[in-house]
């Protein structure tokens, strides 16, 4: 009797499971196993939100393990030996996982492949993350990309393979051996801050199946020209879900494509090439996570304003679309990528402060705390890495509220104090006549803060700077 045991890591699913799959299709006992080993994460354990989420997420793993008929084991410790204390629990000679692409589990997992291949352990690892893995996607030169453009082109000259399909129940009852409970991983926090998050989602495959499904509905057609806008419900939410392998990315790919034949879900799927490219750019690129692509911006002269940090990170700029978007990202763990953009413009341009500082905020308090995408949206914003876009465009925060959020619904929802404010002084309160204050139950400097800095002022500020390093490197 061939007993296999199948670790789950970002792959937190029964559907479209390649590792799973691969188990169950030995007719053997199956043993589900997690391991929990911050430790191993080098310099990036995960962070509150993402810990929250991974709690809830098991649980639901659990119960869905249960629907054909298996039973999660959960061990603590580092993997390696975890993996070899439930090898000689169980007597299993195969092992299957799933692949990740973060620099130090690539080393970590050829480690544990190799070791225990030495000890006559059958160890396979399958694609269950991406639609391309990175080594699949080179230029003419056979080099990685840089641009995502030429990029995406080369990914649509190839096909994505089909979903598999549903698991079958196991019934052949494997070894029983001890298991933590989801209690003694202490994930949740101890305080309880996470009401918001509560509210805002539902881990799991289930609630991974329930956004897909409105996604597809209706939003998925207005997508290109809402998926800017704040406001309004025009995108699909999916990103964490993603990111703890609730659903496969292939999954939605053909269902995208099932609905809509001719295209009209295109623009969506472009964006899943974005969370492609960000992966293609980690893997061949792995010093990204602490240093630019681009060398000379590590000379930059950034600020350090431990004022101005806190002040960001608890959305008490004084520019409503920032503060709201940060307040958002406080309550429910997730930020629209729009807004994103527009806080990380004002953090490193308006106040200098290092892109690293926010790529640090956003790992703890993001949901989808993802080091690729983290790392590619942050050097994208500093205008260091690839693709990036020119330093010399800075957002705005007052246009870009005017402009994304029009109506001021967004900034009315996150930034309740400004809620009585006529739209015409909302993205600019500050400028707003004393008695259209007043009456609106707002004070400048105390109920709502400053502008803590003036952007006229900040932009020129952020074009010397980058004139530093121009000339230093010219």
């Amino acid at each position: 009797m061939q007993i296999s045991i199948v670790w789950f890591r970002h792959d937190l699913r029964i559907h479209d499971q390649p590792a799973l799959a691969a188990a169950l299709a030995l007719n053997g006992p199956v043993i589900p196993l997690f391991i929990w080993s911050p430790e191993e994460e080098r310099n990036w354990p995960q962070g509150a939100a993402s810990r929250w989420w991974l709690h809830y997420s098991l649980m639901a793993l659990q119960e869905d393990l249960r629907s054909l008929g298996l039973n999660l084991i959960i061990r603590k410790g580092k993997s390696l030996q975890q993996l070899q204390t439930v090898i000689q629990e169980t007597d299993a000679r195969h092992l299957y996982w799933n692949r990740r692409y973060e620099p130090w589990a690539i080393q970590r997992d050829a480690a544990i492949k190799a070791t225990l291949r030495d000890q006559d352990i059958e160890v396979h690892s399958f694609n269950s993350h991406l639609l391309f893995e990175p080594w699949t996607i080179s230029n003419k030169q056979g080099r990685p990309f840089q641009v995502f453009t030429p990029f995406w082109n080369n990914c649509l000259t190839k096909s994505v393979s089909s979903p598999l399909p549903p698991p079958c129940p196991c019934s052949k009852p494997a070894p029983k051996i001890d298991s933590l409970t989801m209690q003694e991983l202490d994930l949740l926090p101890h305080i309880a801050w996470d009401d918001g998050l509560k509210k805002a989602w539902k881990p799991g495959n289930a609630g991974a199946e329930a956004l897909l499904q409105r996604f597809l509905q209706e939003p998925i057609l207005h997508y290109a020209q809402n998926r800017d806008r704040p406001d309004l419900e025009g995108v699909s939410r999916l990103s964490p879900h993603l990111h703890f392998g609730e659903v496969s990315p292939r999954m939605i790919w053909h269902s995208v494509k099932k609905l809509y034949p001719k295209g009209a879900g295109d623009s969506y799927l472009r964006q899943l090439g974005w969370r492609e490219f960000a992966h293609h750019l980690l893997f061949h690129f792995p010093n990204t996570v602490d240093t630019p692509l681009q060398s000379k911006y590590a000379a930059f002269p950034w600020l350090q304003n431990k004022d101005c940090l806190h002040a960001w990170q608890k959305g008490q700029t004084g520019y409503p679309i920032v503060d709201a978007g940060m307040r958002e990202l406080w309550t429910t763990g997730w930020m629209h990528n729009r807004v994103r953009m527009i806080v990380g413009s004002f953090l490193v341009k308006d106040l200098l402060i290092d892109w690293q500082e926010g790529e640090r905020w956003f790992w703890d308090t993001l949901v989808d705390a993802d080091m690729a995408n983290n790392t590619l949206g942050w050097q994208w914003v500093a205008g260091c890495g690839a693709d990036a876009a020119p330093y010399f465009r800075i957002f705005n925060p007052v246009l870009q509220g005017e402009k994304f959020d029009p109506q001021g619904h967004y900034v009315k929802r996150w930034v309740p104090e400004l809620a009585h404010l006529p739209l015409r002084w909302l993205h600019k309160p500050w400028k707003a006549p004393e008695d259209v204050l007043k009456t609106s139950g707002i004070s400048i400097g105390n109920n709502y803060p400053k502008p803590i800095v003036d952007h006229d002022v900040a932009r020129m500020r952020a074009l010397a700077a980058l004139k530093t390093i121009k000339e230093s490197h010219v």
